[in-house]
């Protein structure tokens, strides 16, 4: 089906009659018609009920329109997708978590533009679950997360280990949760290993799944959290935060995700500038 057609037939009901449709696509008001009826003839049923007021959906309208909606930004996102910008040789789409974009990822940005020019990047942020998702369906090209999974098709390579860290605001703050405390979700693993140090835990008032979002409510509000130590330097040179004497430590590994089989010429130097970049991060 042409997405022209479904397009069409979104815009009139956004609109409320041809005309105004035809207004908005910047065509005339018979090519809407004709877009319609073409459509009505390859689906076999009337879509809207023409009157002097405009027009209204039948039924099988609503219906379609569900339909119609899902086409039109499957192809929009696939035209994005896979959509290279002149005078590059491919794009690589590169998704991982906020806290490997801090320190890590953009780092690697600038790093990617000089030594390959030719590629442009598309840089987005997830969690596990959807990255891992994006990249079984071919959605994403190289993943940077802490807990993937194994999955036919991907290889799974350690980049460095996070050395996250209990930090406070207050100097005097015990080796242990204390009342502000923000426990942040940083994978099963840890969740485990944080049970297991502090069983008297009962929970905390603030819960995060981000580190980012966690360590700015500590920042603004006082507080304490587990962080990576690589995220929370130029905060412990201000003294905003001091790492809390005494605490358990936790390692949490860093990873890039891409598929076994892959284009050399596009994942080579981004692969390698991630690994030269890790080298800096390690002990």
């Amino acid at each position: 089906m042409d997405t022209e057609l479904a397009r069409t037939f979104l815009t009139v009901i956004a609109v409320g009659n041809f005309v105004n449709a035809a207004e908005r696509l910047h065509v005339s008001q018979s090519t809407v018609s004709t877009r319609i009826q073409t459509l009505e003839q390859q689906l076999g049923c009337e879509l809207f009920v023409r009157n002097k007021a405009g027009t209204t959906l039948t039924a099988a309208g609503r219906q379609f329109q569900r339909h119609a909606s899902t086409l039109v930004r499957t192809v929009e996102q696939a035209r994005h997708d896979i959509g290279i910008p002149k005078g590059f040789l491919g794009t690589l789409v590169v998704g991982g978590r906020i806290g490997l974009w801090e320190e890590f990822l953009l780092e690697w940005l600038p790093l990617m533009r000089t030594r390959s020019p030719d590629v442009s990047v598309r840089a987005e942020i997830g969690l596990e679950a959807e990255i891992m998702q994006g990249l079984v369906e071919g959605r994403v090209d190289i993943g940077v997360m802490y807990t993937p999974q194994s999955r036919p098709g991907l290889k799974v390579e350690q980049l460095f280990e996070e050395r996250l860290v209990l930090v406070s605001t207050d100097r005097r703050s015990k080796p242990e949760p204390q009342p502000g405390y923000v426990y942040v979700d940083w994978g099963p693993e840890f969740q485990a290993r944080h049970g297991a140090l502090f069983p008297n835990y009962e929970g905390a008032a603030v819960t995060a799944n981000i580190g980012w979002l966690g360590l700015q409510h500590v920042l603004l509000n006082g507080g304490s959290g587990y962080f990576p130590m690589r995220t929370i330097q130029r905060h412990l040179r201000t003294k905003m935060l001091t790492v809390v004497r005494d605490a358990p430590e936790f390692l949490l590994p860093a990873y890039a995700v891409y598929p076994a089989e892959h284009d050399a010429r596009l994942f080579g130097h981004a692969l390698d500038n991630m690994r030269t970049i890790a080298e800096t991060k390690r002990g």
